[in-house]
């Protein structure tokens, strides 16, 4: 899997008092990540990854955790039987920054 830009970046802590990304922004970020990517509603990025089986679903889920606590960026993860959804967003402004595209392409390595 090849290195994004983004992926080479470091999540920063949102300290509350910059805007959500919105509109052209928003798009110049999500062309920078893989495939299968959506932001929805302007306010989160979506992504379901796909595996196997139960096994390699869980072990992507702990990558993602172990890269999350890295980060200091906690995503949603629902893990079901051969998949796991992503939900990523920044909490403290309730939308979208930069540390959200780049913990999403870090994510993509975990892959």
């Amino acid at each position: 899997m090849s290195t994004t830009p983004l992926a080479e970046k470091t999540c920063t802590a949102c300290k509350g008092d910059e805007a959500p990304l919105k509109g052209d922004a928003l798009d110049t970020l999500l062309d920078q990540l893989g495939e299968g990517w959506d932001v929805v509603e302007e306010h989160h990025l979506e992504k379901t990854y796909t595996f196997e089986d139960f096994r390699q679903a869980l072990d992507f889920t702990n990558r993602v955790g172990a890269v999350a606590e890295e980060q200091g960026h906690h995503p949603d993860i629902v893990l079901t039987y051969g998949k796991v959804k992503l939900r990523i967003w920044t909490h403290k402004i309730d939308g979208l920054t930069e540390s959200d595209f780049i913990f999403a392409a870090k994510a993509d390595e975990a892959g």
